[in-house]
């Protein structure tokens, strides 16, 4: 039996002390605490005073970490450089650099990385995840989830990313895609700078969407994840009983006098293996222990969860950041903080993110939001009814026509063309035809390139000066020619990467995935 070392013996770290020990693989529990001499005394094994004591036997196989989210990457690239497999609780840690760093460390060291999110080894969402995979609800529309409780509240981290981790693990199993846009609010209501209550919403290739709502500050405690497709719905809620954790609904619409009607199936049960999901992951980590293979939380999906989370929080702390005092006489649809040279022109209705510069000659139309710390050059015209994220940069003589979305960080270099009609007539009107792009964050279009609308311009993709794009370009390609064709790789950092796919100016080291897809290798 692998021997392992439980650093933290707090509120969960006794489960999964408790856990260990009944798998008979718990050696040490490092924490200096008299609660955890106690707890090694109660299952008889070794109590060390800090992770150094602990990890210098040499006579441990890997380490689980349950210690406070602050201190996981701290310990984790210790107990991974010592040669140690590690199972960190989540979150995996609280940035995406430290988060890449430890999934670096594992794949050089060789070392199996594993990461708690528990409910992905749960019966009732195993079981989901098995209809949803065999298209059982057909194509999905929505993910609900909420994690309402009342307590425990918490001072070092705030409910974001105490209770939010499970839920969007969750939501990406299921979708099996990235989203491609992150947005949270949230509210303080006991410390000036803690979140209390946070409601996430995520937007996805596919056209899915999510929501998660959380809150440790909610009379009753409810665990629940609603999964609705084209073909049929299921909610898993975790407060019920085993025989009712899981349901399947065969609702559906149908249509009378060309109005729609809703049509309403029985709720049926959906059978579940009971066991606990605890024991269940920590068995998976001492599998993979034995066998050397990828554990089904492992760090790239550590790394994923991660992402939205640090996304989540950055639209969090705008949101809950004081608004700045607005001048009396701020010119109409102009938000304050944005530089509008006198000779360009911003329609009523239009948005105009603070630190952005809009120069000579350009016009924003009716409906459109421009994002923060944006540059839009001479002779460029947005809208009407486009959004622009943030840290955008527009060279000269680009018009972005409606059913253009361009997320942050995207560069569109001068007189490159975007459509939105496939067959345009000067006398036909064709609104209703206009086939709607994104360009993905931090994608760059190079001058006088052509994108034939309809298709869209994955994540930081290089789309090469003079190109015609006529079908979807995937994330981190590099497409060029007419019509465009990819013949290489991007990092995000904007470097052609040769064939060992390693990012000569981060160090980040990429991979081509089984559906043809450049992803870190983490």
């Amino acid at each position: 039996m692998k021997q392992i070392g439980l650093v933290g013996a707090g509120y969960w770290g006794k489960n999964l002390a408790r856990v260990l020990a009944e798998l008979g693989a718990l050696r040490r529990i490092f924490d200096p605490s008299a609660e955890a001499a106690e707890l090694a005394k109660r299952f008889d094994v070794e109590h060390a005073a800090s992770v150094d004591e602990g990890l210098a036997s040499g006579d441990l196989d890997a380490v689980v970490i349950a210690s406070p989210a602050v201190t996981h990457y701290e310990i984790a690239l210790r107990a991974i450089e010592s040669g140690h497999d590690v199972f960190v609780e989540k979150p995996l840690a609280l940035g995406e650099a430290e988060a890449v760093r430890i999934c670096a460390a594992a794949k050089e060291n060789d070392r199996v990385l594993m990461v708690g999110h528990l409910l992905q080894y749960h019966p009732a969402y195993l079981k989901l995840r098995e209809f949803v995979e065999g298209g059982a609800l057909g194509r999905l529309q929505y993910i609900y989830s909420h994690r309402l409780n009342f307590g425990k509240i918490r001072q070092e981290e705030n409910i974001l990313w105490s209770f939010a981790p499970h839920d969007v693990s969750m939501i990406l199993g299921l979708a099996n895609e990235d989203p491609f846009k992150v947005e949270a609010t949230g509210h303080c209501y006991l410390h000036g700078s803690i979140a209390d209550i946070t409601t996430t919403h995520l937007d996805f290739p596919s056209g899915l969407r999510a929501h998660v709502f959380v809150s440790w500050l909610h009379p009753t405690k409810q665990q629940k994840l609603v999964v609705v497709g084209d073909r049929g719905m299921m909610e898993f809620d975790d407060t019920r009983d085993w025989d009712e954790k899981l349901m399947l609904y065969s609702h559906s619409v149908g249509w009378k006098l060309g109005q729609p009607e809703p049509i309403k199936g029985d709720p049926e049960p959906v059978a579940l293996d009971v066991s606990e999901p605890l024991k269940n992951e920590v068995q998976h980590f001492l599998d993979c222990l034995g066998d050397r293979s990828v554990p089904r939380t492992d760090g790239a999906e550590g790394l994923r969860v991660l992402r939205v989370l640090c996304a989540a929080q950055e639209a969090l702390d705008r949101g809950l950041e004081p608004l700045p005092p607005q001048p009396a006489a701020a010119p109409s649809g102009v938000h304050a903080g944005a530089m509008v040279h006198e000779t360009a022109a911003v329609d009523d209705g239009a948005s105009v993110g603070a630190g952005t510069k809009i120069w000579h000659f350009s016009h924003i139309l009716s409906n459109t939001r421009i994002g923060e710390h944006c540059s839009l050059g001479q002779n460029v015209m947005v809208g009407p009814n486009v959004e622009v994220g943030s840290r955008v940069k527009i060279q000269n003589n680009v018009s972005v026509f409606e059913g253009v979305t361009i997320e942050d960080g995207v560069f569109c270099g001068p007189s490159c063309v975007f459509t939105n009609v496939i067959n345009p007539r000067a006398e036909i009107e064709r609104k209703e035809e206009f086939r709607p792009t994104r360009v993905g964050r931090g994608a760059s279009i190079g001058a006088n390139s052509t994108i034939v609308c309809g298709n869209d311009i994955g994540r930081y993709a290089l789309v090469g000066a003079g190109a015609v794009v006529t079908k979807a370009v995937r994330s981190h390609s590099v497409v060029v020619g007419n019509p465009a064709k990819h013949i290489g790789w991007v990092s995000e950092a904007g470097e052609i990467l040769d064939a060992s796919l390693k990012c000569p100016r981060t160090g980040i080291q990429y991979k081509v995935d089984e559906n043809g897809e450049l992803v870190i290798d983490a």
